[in-house]
């Protein structure tokens, strides 16, 4: 069973309450009985944080900070070899530089990218998606 790594689209979803968190939340469900790995980037946890502090102010983006540490994720460092590759993956496909780096991340830890994010689809060749 391979390692799930969460981009910020699925958990934003899933911390929003929007569609697709239902998936998400099932997924951090069963994979926690199932004690599979959950990960996600350090470059993601900023990602979330600014988005939520953007939308919704301080106090949201410290619940979710709160909520994000309860789900038992582990957050992966950005060593240098992994921006390299995630610089690399930008130069090659249309996608977010946050994005390259949940991408580079999954390749290197041989994960599942969890997502809902339509950037993806143009990758879906180099590592297993699943959409929420």
């Amino acid at each position: 069973m391979n390692s799930l790594l969460f981009d910020s689209f699925a958990l934003l979803r899933f911390f929003c309450r929007e569609p697709g968190a239902e998936k998400v939340r099932k997924l951090l469900a069963e994979s926690l009985k199932a004690d599979q790995t959950r990960l996600i980037s350090a470059i993601n946890v900023g990602e979330l944080i600014y988005i939520v502090q953007r939308r919704f102010g301080d106090q949201k983006k410290l619940q979710m900070l709160v909520h994000l540490q309860s789900l038992g994720l582990t957050i992966l460092p950005c060593p240098n070899d992994l921006i390299f590759r995630a610089a690399e993956l930008k130069a090659r496909y249309r996608i977010s530089y946050a994005d390259a780096f949940a991408l580079a991340s999954a390749i290197e830890h041989g994960a599942d990218l969890v997502t809902g994010d339509p950037e993806f689809k143009q990758v879906e060749h180099l590592v297993k998606i699943i959409w929420v």
